[in-house]
């Protein structure tokens, strides 16, 4: 129960946390805002945030400032790529967290560039890292590098592109490993190892960071496979069976549900 409170108050300053780093709803493009915000602000776990946040206190970084922008940037990253994962063009889901997805609530062309302004904005949220400490430098100039890696073309979107290369097709254990490291673990790595640099960490240590953090991204998605088949709408607040709809080959269809579990 401690350990659960704990998790619900650092997410709760998360929350607080990507409000505060969020445009101002004015001007001209004031829609566009909105857009980023409704899909934000629309709840989930936080996971990749907070690995930041514990990473860098584990490795000795004591102050937030500079890890901060970094954990709005990867909830940005990651918001965005459901946003863009939704639309009509790839999954075409109407649901996520509970509630109308972007491009359902404010039109397919908002929700294409919702998902490029989050992209866009995400880096120009961690970049604020130099106005608060100028003196570590070379750990932003880092801690960017990787985030832009693991979200890019050998990272997320890679993984993304050959999913959906794949979808229809039966695809081997090699390319389902390989989809699911990319397009899961990437994100999940890019937290761990960025606040491992941000707080100074040596390369090894930052490398072992890696090889957990893939780890942890293929359960998280195995996990995701099981929910698909095994959970509501009402409860995942995204639709189920949408890997059966898109007839993609998940850990459940190649390996069964126990295997899968195990």
């Amino acid at each position: 129960m401690q350990l659960e409170q704990e998790l619900k108050e650092k997410t709760a300053d998360i929350e607080k946390l990507l409000e505060r780093m969020l445009p101002e709803e004015a001007g001209l493009q004031k829609t566009i805002f909105s857009a980023m915000r409704y899909s934000l602000m629309a709840g989930g776990k936080r996971i990749r945030p907070l690995l930041i946040a514990e990473t860098y206190r584990f490795f000795g970084g004591t102050d937030m400032a500079l890890a901060e922008p970094f954990m709005a940037a990867i909830e940005m990253i990651h918001t965005y790529s459901l946003v863009h994962d939704d639309l009509p063009a790839m999954d075409n889901d109407e649901y996520r967290r509970g509630r109308k997805t972007t491009h359902i609530v404010y039109g397919e062309d908002m929700g294409i560039l919702a998902g490029d302004a989050l992209l866009n904005y995400a880096f120009e949220t961690a970049c604020r890292a130099f106005e608060e400490e100028s003196e570590h430098a070379l750990r932003i100039g880092k801690a960017l590098k990787i985030l832009a890696d693991k979200a890019g073309i050998y990272g997320m979107i890679g993984g993304q592109v050959v999913d959906v290369q794949e979808s229809g097709k039966a695809v081997s254990g090699e390319v389902l490993d390989f989809i699911y490291r990319l397009k899961t673990s990437a994100l999940i790595e890019a937290s761990m190892m960025a606040g491992a640099v941000l707080a100074g960490a040596e390369e090894g240590q930052v490398s072992r960071m890696e090889q957990i953090a893939g780890k942890i991204g293929l359960a998280f998605q195995i996990q995701d496979d099981i929910l698909d088949v095994t959970s509501t709408t009402e409860l995942l607040g995204k639709p189920v069976h949408s890997d059966e709809k898109n007839e993609k080959t998940t850990y459940v269809t190649w390996k069964g549900i126990e295997k899968a579990h195990e």
